[in-house]
């Protein structure tokens, strides 16, 4: 047992240690094309037979040894494998696309150890769990799935509403070149919140394309490869896209995420289409974001449990109810039969004069208008990010007091108010220019006054969006998935502004290619009372 194991087994309220581990390191899995892989084995030093685990990665896989550890001392076969491209493995990494061919040819090279006998387990977050869904139709019968912060259909992440999430993939960037060159001083970025002061810089940049020279230090291959083939490329993304192999054959799956988490309504659209298919998978979402430490420990008990309930038939453990949500403002968790849970009363809530947030329509029509500048752009604060430091719930205040944003508050709640599913917003809205984002935020305004975030939405127009006579446009979109109890003497409040930067890629105002666009248009944005209003999924809790 090392060190890190037995720090693991400590935080994580594991299962006890069953058997010693032998490790095995650096096997060479040679790929179809060649391409040799550098894979490690941690066995049980115990009788067997004993089910598999596998884990597919591109973030290095030290970092995961202890995790590996921690399952083989409790009865299963690691396999942890460095994704091509990465760490010592060969080829270069293209993001996503190889992880098809390479998982079925680590899966044919399992299948051929003396060790295994037939039982097989996938788990791991974000990446690793694309990776899983990229295999999860070629699996044994028996086999399990621990899916977390993840999503089997990147599409939607990569380009929200056609919108480009530039905070997510410069970050992401550093980090993958980070750990394969400098992993300890990545590792120290990661924590001191450089990762973020250098996205931050390198998204003012312009042309796009070149902000990878600016974060990394030279030309990588994959952001270039992207900002060419993948945009508005519809068979680009169909070859990545593995929501398809969900199916009535696919294992059990416990899903995992974060009411902050940037990909939770991909994965819940995975959750839901299982249930549409008959499976009974498992949901945890607690009030975690992207990279919160519950998470990045990969939530090593849960899988443990799911594993043995479903490779080894021991359902010690196993909680009842598939389904456990952490409300946030109350700190309690939930457990129900399904997500969302039924019963919800839907009630709407309007803008109206001087900032109101009120449960009537506005007495007559009127509006509110700001500018935005793609040169000043409006600034993101917290959220549902991929980012090591300022993720999650946060003090909206640097947001609020700008001039392009818009802030709509209701009275003091007379008692809670308890929101679970999505926000619904109708938003009537005009520019001057077609070319034009919507970002919607639910706050929660305590006593104190501070404004605390909930759940939000970026939603993006342009020429070809339907509009009515006047000009204006009626849109309607879901904010993210959240579970929050706002509490009595608590206020509402809805936030219109016109951007999140460098969350998403400003909106320069322009049809200019999103790699190559250089030339900013200001936008002058009207907000009508009449046609806004927001919808919210409300329970009676017990």
């Amino acid at each position: 047992m090392s060190l890190s194991s037995l720090y693991l087994a400590w935080v994580e309220d594991l299962p006890p240690r069953l058997n010693g581990v032998k490790k095995t390191r650096n096997i060479g899995i040679t790929m179809d094309d060649g391409v040799v892989l550098k894979t490690d084995h941690y066995a049980p030093k115990s009788a067997g037979p004993h089910p598999t685990i596998l884990m597919r990665l591109p973030y290095g896989r030290r970092g995961f040894g202890p995790i590996a550890e921690a399952y083989a001392e409790r009865g299963f076969h690691v396999v942890l494998q460095a994704c091509r491209g990465t760490e010592k493995s060969g080829g270069e990494f293209d993001p996503l696309t190889n992880e098809r061919a390479d998982g079925l040819k680590t899966l044919a090279w399992i299948r051929e150890q003396p060790w295994y006998d037939g039982r097989i387990g996938l788990s791991g977050p974000s990446y690793l769990g694309y990776a899983q869904w990229a295999i999860s139709d070629a699996l044994p019968e028996t086999a399990a799935m621990a899916t977390k912060v993840t999503t089997s259909d990147f599409r939607s992440v990569v380009f929200p509403s056609g919108a480009f999430h530039l905070g997510l993939w410069l970050s992401w960037l550093q980090v993958i070149e980070g750990l394969r060159s400098r992993p300890l001083s990545t590792a120290a970025r990661m924590f001191s919140g450089d990762i973020e002061r250098r996205t931050a810089a390198a998204a003012m940049s312009l042309p796009l394309v070149e902000a990878d020279r600016k974060v990394a230090g030279h030309k990588v291959p994959f952001w270039r490869h992207w900002f060419e083939h993948s945009v508005g490329n519809d068979a680009f993304w169909a070859a990545l896209n593995h929501r398809p192999r969900l199916s009535h054959r696919t294992p059990p799956v416990h899903f995992i995420s974060g009411w902050y988490d940037f990909m939770l309504d991909e994965l819940l659209a995975d959750y839901q289409r299982l249930i549409e298919l008959g499976h009974t998978p498992y949901l945890t979402v607690g009030t975690w974001f992207h990279v919160a430490d519950e998470l990045q420990r990969d939530n090593l008990r849960e899988t443990i449990i799911w594993m043995r309930a479903h490779l080894s038939g021991d359902r010690t453990g196993l909680r009842d109810k598939p389904v456990r949500i952490h409300l946030s403002g109350r700190d309690e968790w939930l457990e129900f039969d399904h997500y969302p849970p039924p019963g919800a009363r839907f009630h709407l809530w309007h803008i109206g004069p001087d900032g109101a947030l009120t449960p009537k329509p506005p007495p007559a029509p009127a509006t509110d208008s700001y500018r935005y500048d793609p040169a000043d752009p409006t600034p993101n604060i917290g959220g549902a990010m991929f980012a090591f430091t300022g993720a999650g719930p946060v003090d909206n205040a640097l947001r609020e007091i700008r001039d392009d944003v818009l802030c709509y508050t209701s009275a003091p709640l007379a008692a809670d108010l308890t929101l679970i599913g999505q926000a619904k917003v109708y938003l009537r809205a005009s520019a001057t220019v077609p070319h034009a984002d919507f970002f919607l935020r639910l706050c929660d305004v305590g006593p104190n006054g501070i404004s605390i975030n909930i759940c939000d939405k970026l939603f993006r127009v342009t020429p070809e969006t339907p509009h009515n006579a006047d000009g204006s446009w009626h849109l309607t979109f879901n904010l993210h998935a959240t579970a929050h109890t706002f509490r009595a003497g608590h206020r509402l409040r809805l936030q219109v502004s016109s951007g999140a930067h460098p969350r998403y890629a400003r909106n320069l105002g322009t049809d200019e290619p999103i790699g190559t666009a250089t030339t900013l248009v200001a936008n002058d944005i009207t907000i009508h009372h009449d046609g806004t209003k927001l919808e919210l999924p409300t329970y009676e809790l017990h």
